[in-house]
């Protein structure tokens, strides 16, 4: 654990970063003794900030939700970040590359709140029962990290990666699609680049929700009618070029696309 100055020294750091654009080096090889309380904490310093300048939370994304990333972490839990109203991008308006410092897209399912949800007792169940739709997604995720060179706390601390997202128009009921076998394909410039399917998500991306709702409630948190939250990617990330365009299609749950310039 490190000190409260130095979390907010980091927090600043991480700022700064995704003003600039000029990445900073790994949070954990400068401290070692980063811990994950720390890296929420450092999270939460710059959503704050975000939040007093005028942006709202409207949501939650879950990261490390497939067991291979968490393989690859060294962690045995996903993480998570917040979704801010000035994070959603458009379909019909190019997104500017320049804006980040190394985008990539993931292919999500998102859950579109109908009623509270249930904190440390949330189940899989609840989540359905309070989901009103399902939405096909794109998450933008970035890192102000130099070259994607992140540990767990590294990520988590950079709002677990994330920087932006995008709902697709289609909304299907839980009743009317079986949330763990949606098939999707992600293209860019009309050549697949990635396929997936949502049980990828730690087999059921409800479980990956309800994981979120028993998480968020430690820290005096609940998921709220009307959030969005993104419950982990079903294929890998993919890299972002100016002027690409990529669309991906989801079985039974339509289509989502964003073009960057």
């Amino acid at each position: 654990m490190v000190s409260a100055g130095l979390r907010d020294g980091l927090a600043a750091r991480l700022a700064a970063a995704e003003r600039s654009g000029v990445p900073i080096g790994p949070l954990t090889t400068e401290h070692p003794g980063l811990d994950v309380v720390d890296a929420y904490e450092i999270q939460l310093i710059n959503i704050r900030r975000r939040v007093r300048s005028g942006a709202r939370v409207v949501g939650h994304k879950v990261g490390l939700s497939s067991l291979a990333m968490q393989a690859m972490m060294g962690v045995d839990e996903p993480d998570y970040g917040h979704l801010l109203d000035d994070m959603e991008l458009s379909p019909d308006r190019p997104v500017r590359t320049a804006d980040y410092l190394c985008p990539r897209v993931e292919v999500e399912v998102a859950f579109l709140l109908g009623a509270d949800l249930p904190g440390a007792d949330c189940t899989e169940a609840d989540v359905l029962a309070g989901t009103a739709a399902f939405a096909p997604a794109l998450e933008l995720i970035d890192s102000r990290i130099e070259n994607w060179s992140i540990r767990l706390c590294d990520t988590i601390a950079d709002n677990a990666s994330s920087a932006g997202y995008v709902l697709g128009r289609e909304r299907v009921a839980p009743g009317d699609i079986d949330i763990t076998a949606i098939e999707a394909v992600l293209s860019r410039d009309g050549n697949e680049v990635a396929r997936g399917r949502s049980d990828a998500v730690l087999g059921n991306p409800a479980t990956a929700v309800a994981w979120l709702a028993r998480t968020v409630d430690r820290f005096g948190v609940r998921l709220r009618a009307g959030d969005v939250v993104l419950p982990g990617s079903c294929t890998r990330a993919i890299d972002v070029l100016p002027g690409s365009e990529f669309t991906a299609d989801f079985a039974g749950l339509g289509a989502v696309g964003l073009r960057f310039e």
